[in-house]
């Protein structure tokens, strides 16, 4: 999909941003990175890819902030690890694409029908609530926020695996859901603090 080309300029960019990626455990290695396209050429999804790789290392690592947080390229990564097996500078590209896709849900800016960042949220939300994943509540969430056409597609198939026992329609909850909460709520109160540094 060509993309309109557009001039960027240094006042576009984001230095903190920039500096947050370098500063997260994967991104360390981030302005190590020599453009070189391994990573890209690797990359099995590229070809579907907004920006490749390799242009998505550069614009994160100059700062274009609201480009890199709001392109597909971080959705497509399949978290295959080709890219940083191949990478003669040992960059974590996977790495970088999580704290990319983490960074672009807290902030609201992932593409809205997108069914990756609505997973993620959702599979988020349950972990907290009930200490595990319900299968149908997920599912069905994810149709009715991302396509709800396809969803009604989908109910016959659902309504077999259902009648199978293959889904179940009742949450399933851990014991000590308080003490996980409280967990997590520990992890994210840390991942601020870093983020402050």
């Amino acid at each position: 999909m060509p993309l309109k080309q557009t001039i960027k300029y240094e006042s576009d960019c984001d230095k903190e941003f920039a500096g947050w990626i370098s500063g997260q455990t994967g991104g360390e290695n981030l302005r190590h990175c020599i453009q070189c396209g391994i990573c890209s050429a690797t990359c099995p999804l590229s070809l579907y890819m907004d920006y490749t790789p390799r242009r998505l290392i550069n614009m994160a690592r100059e700062g274009f902030k609201k480009e890199v947080l709001s392109s597909f390229t971080i959705w497509l990564c399949s978290s295959c690890y080709a890219c940083r097996e191949e990478c003669p500078k040992s960059i974590k590209v996977t790495d970088i694409m999580y704290l990319l896709k983490r960074r672009a849900i807290e902030e609201g800016v992932y593409p809205r029908r997108f069914p990756i960042p609505v997973l993620a949220r959702e599979f988020g939300r349950m972990i907290f609530m009930f200490g595990r994943v319900q299968e149908t509540l997920l599912v069905t969430d994810l149709f009715l926020r991302t396509s709800w056409f396809r969803f009604l597609n989908m109910t016959g198939l659902g309504l077999n695996l259902m009648r199978t026992g293959r889904l179940s329609v009742l949450p399933d909850r851990i014991k000590g859901r308080r003490q996980l909460r409280q967990v997590m709520a520990a992890l994210d109160l840390q991942e601020s603090k870093e983020a402050v540094k």
